[in-house]
């Protein structure tokens, strides 16, 4: 439940506790690698004199803190959640006194699980909590899952807020008790007295709304159905409003299952154009677009080997100060001058950290939250005033492993059976220079709509500080690499994904490891690619440890049939034969190795029934095989202990599995 003016004391002393047992015990890799991060969401005040921030507690809880900085200044405990089922997902300053957090979570539905947000304002010593999500009265049909948004933190008016709201019908239509219309708006929202009046009138197809960082929404983006049967069409129709005029006109459509066509991002209120993404040569670039009625379009930063695809901003205003992409390594395009001079000698002061990111800003962007990070450190914030030029640590990301060894990341290519290079990266135990002789673990990655980059991975700096060689691949399918790489997706065209999953495995092989010690490790999709490479080829991987995987096609379709996505669903999975044949619960016979299963029974992306069904396929096929589900716990499996668990018998399974005592 949601609590507030939790006892602070109670919570320092559970941090006490656990610094006195890493003081008197050995060194519990599983709890210290399955710790969540000590702090998240690292936030400034507008006038940069407060900081708040989130750290975790039992379970899923969480606890956000805030603190006044200068001499003396002291955490406050200002809002606190179970995590059964809400969760803390962010929180911003809207004044120097006051703050608006996202609460989220998965409840059981009638029929199914349900995922829902709420949007709650709280001033910073936990006092006044308000929720800000649009509310009910008794004549309201339907439920309401979204909470809204906040697109617009207005600087220049104490506390008050833009945000989306879900409005939902009534029961007496044209009564005075609400509004028959249904759909997506913008109101303007005082967070103190939750007065508030429309902004935007709500739409029913009204999916985005985009704010120049002033208080005007100048874009808007509509949903486009497929005729009678209101399932999506997977296409965003953008409107514009030229400046000074309350007129809709087209802007731009963007495909978001093809990433076709202009995807907004943001407006500059001085150039009057949008910024976003569109393709060039096959691969995300970024561009502008005019909102004057011209429809000018400028290419302004694009590579030419992988795509362009995030943005970069600064304050409370969210001025657009660049871009970043991700080669071998992350990169970042910065096109204002003072940043990029104040990042370059932020990374002369901070050289142990190839990463640095502005976090936030204060309103006049003199007082910065920078994170500062590397493949073998999870990263310190600092607080750094522009002014005096003083930076100083604030806290460590992962305080369970300062001081532990940990491993470098390199990237790598290794050759398919095609011989197209895959890219990937390779992580050696502390202190090895050669995979030769050691246990191995390929660990492909979820999406599978995603990829892998450089930098701290728990999961694999885990098994490496446990003497693996991990290999995480960007198996063809993954995003990043453009149009070419990333063909009909991992699902759709599995046999070419797969098939650099096992090229992995081998390549491993010929870099001397011992192929009698390779397993394989996935999460989410890469649980789907860990037993689906077994079923492929069952004398590669001697062992298979999958995460919340997918492991029937057919099902994953099914589980959205009630969905306005279904559709879009079933084109990425497609359909034919080679649905059956990439399910690995209808071939389960083809596994020879053994099988263990991790998943949490309130998980919405992949549910727990995907695993279930896996087990039962490989009871009837006699495969060795153990399910540990994880109560209340959703696909994340955000708890330390549960993590921890987890990595501890997936490690154990695997030594046994390979023939070799536990370590």
């Amino acid at each position: 439940m949601l609590s507030t003016r939790v006892l602070v004391a109670t919570v320092f002393a559970l941090a006490a506790s656990v610094a006195l047992a890493d003081d008197t015990k050995p060194f519990d890799a599983a709890a210290a690698f399955g710790a969540r991060p000590s702090v998240s969401d690292i936030s400034l005040s507008p006038d940069g004199l407060s900081v708040a921030y989130i750290t975790p507690t039992q379970g899923q809880g969480s606890v956000l803190y805030t603190r006044r900085l200068g001499e003396g200044g002291k955490s406050l405990a200002a809002l606190a959640v179970s995590g059964k089922p809400e969760r803390l997902d962010g929180c911003g300053w809207v004044s120097n006194d006051r703050l608006i957090c996202e609460i989220y979570g998965v409840t059981r539905g009638p029929t199914e699980l349900l995922p829902f947000t709420r949007m709650w304002a709280i001033n910073a010593d936990g006092s006044k909590p308000q929720q800000l999500s649009s509310k009910r009265n008794f004549n309201t049909r339907g439920l309401q899952l979204g909470g809204g948004e906040i697109i617009d933190w207005l600087p220049d008016q104490d506390g008050a807020v833009l945000m989306t709201r879900v409005h939902l019908p009534d029961d007496h239509i044209g009564s005075n008790l609400g509004s028959s219309v249904d759909g997506l708006g913008v109101d303007l929202v005082d967070t103190r007295t939750l007065a508030s009046r429309s902004v935007e009138r709500p739409l029913r197809n009204a999916v985005e709304y985009i704010s120049d960082g002033r208080g005007t929404v100048r874009i808007m983006g509509l949903n486009t159905v497929m005729g009678a049967t209101g399932q999506d069409a997977g296409v965003i129709s953008y409107h514009y409003r030229p400046q000074g005029s309350r007129d809709w006109q087209e802007l731009c459509t963007y495909n978001y299952s093809t990433r076709e066509g202009f995807n907004p991002f943001a407006v500059d209120r001085d150039r009057n154009v949008a910024y976003g993404f569109r393709k060039s040569g096959g691969r995300l670039a970024f561009y502008s677009l005019a909102l004057d009625g011209s429809m000018h379009e400028e290419l302004i930063f694009a590579r030419p080997d992988v795509d362009v695809d995030e943005l970069i901003s600064i304050g409370r205003r969210h001025r657009v100060i660049g871009v970043s992409y991700a080669t071998d390594y992350r990169q970042a395009a910065y096109f204002d001058a003072d940043i990029q001079k104040l990042i370059a000698s932020l990374q002369r002061a901070l050289v142990q950290y190839p990463s640095i990111q502005i976090v936030d800003a204060s309103v006049d962007e003199t007082r910065l939250v920078i994170l500062a990070s590397s493949d073998t450190d999870p990263g310190t914030y600092y607080l750094f005033d522009r002014q005096s030029h003083r930076l100083e640590p604030f806290v460590s990301v992962r305080a369970p492993l300062d001081g532990a060894a940990l491993a470098t990341v390199k990237p790598v290519h290794y050759p398919a059976t095609d011989g197209t290079l895959v890219p990937g990266y390779l992580t050696l135990p502390p202190g090895t220079a050669s995979a030769r002789g050691l246990p191995a673990i390929v660990m492909p990655h979820g999406g599978p709509s995603a990829r892998d980059e450089w930098g701290f991975d728990w999961l694999a700096q885990f098994y490496a500080s446990r003497g693996f060689a991990v290999l995480q691949p960007n198996f063809r399918g993954s995003l990043g690499y453009g149009d070419d790489w990333f063909g009909q997706n991992a699902f759709h065209a599995w046999p070419t994904a797969i098939s650099d999953v096992l090229d992995g495995g081998r390549w491993l092989v010929a870099q001397g490891i011992d192929p009698a010690k390779l397993g394989i490790v996935g999460w989410s999709y890469g649980g789907y690619a860990a037993l689906q490479s077994a079923v492929t080829d069952a004398s590669v991987f001697k062992a298979v440890v999958a995460i919340a995987p997918v492991t029937d096609l057919q099902q994953l379709k099914n589980e959205r049939r009630d969905w306005s996505d279904y559709y879009l669903r079933r084109e990425i999975i497609g359909d034919g034969p080679q649905v059956r044949e990439g399910s690995p619960a209808r071939n389960a016979e083809k596994i020879k190795v053994p099988v263990m299963l991790f998943h949490g029974t309130l998980d919405r992306n992949v549910a727990i029934a995907q695993s279930q069904g896996m087990a039962k396929s490989l009871e009837a096929a006699h495969v060795p095989h153990q399910l540990v589900t994880f109560e209340g716990l959703d696909h994340a499996l955000d708890d330390s202990g549960a993590r921890a668990e987890m990595l501890r018998e997936s490690e154990e399974f695997l030594r046994r599995s390979f023939g070799a005592p536990d370590k």
